[in-house]
């Protein structure tokens, strides 16, 4: 998931590339819509950070679950040490995931700043 959501970030990572790119000078302003392509522009970054936001969040989930579960198994089976450590691994994952919502929130922050 961290190598999809560090693909996803291209778009951010190079946003002041995108906006010299995207917003014309002189000689070409005749030739291209900067309205448009700032609005295109804009709808690619809207469009990246809802889904990015909506993958981790949907990992969370699904995450959050598996833990539910496993913690319920843990209960009824106690000496189990290979259901601890599934455990301790899915409740890992979880954090990670949880970071990654953060690291979002920052990532999307300075997209809109700059």
């Amino acid at each position: 998931i961290q190598e999809l959501l560090r693909v996803m970030r291209t778009i951010d990572d190079r946003i002041v590339h995108e906006l010299n790119t995207t917003i014309p000078t002189a000689s070409f302003v005749g030739k291209v819509d900067p309205g448009q392509t700032c609005k295109e522009l804009y709808q690619s970054l809207m469009d990246a950070h809802t889904n990015r936001e909506r993958i981790i969040k949907n990992c969370i989930s699904q995450t959050s679950t598996i833990v539910k579960t496993l913690k319920e198994e843990r209960e009824k089976a106690h000496e189990d040490a290979a259901l601890l450590k599934q455990l301790r691994k899915e409740q890992t994952k979880l954090k990670l995931m949880q970071s990654e919502l953060n690291v979002e929130e920052v990532v999307n922050d300075r997209s809109w700043k700059v």
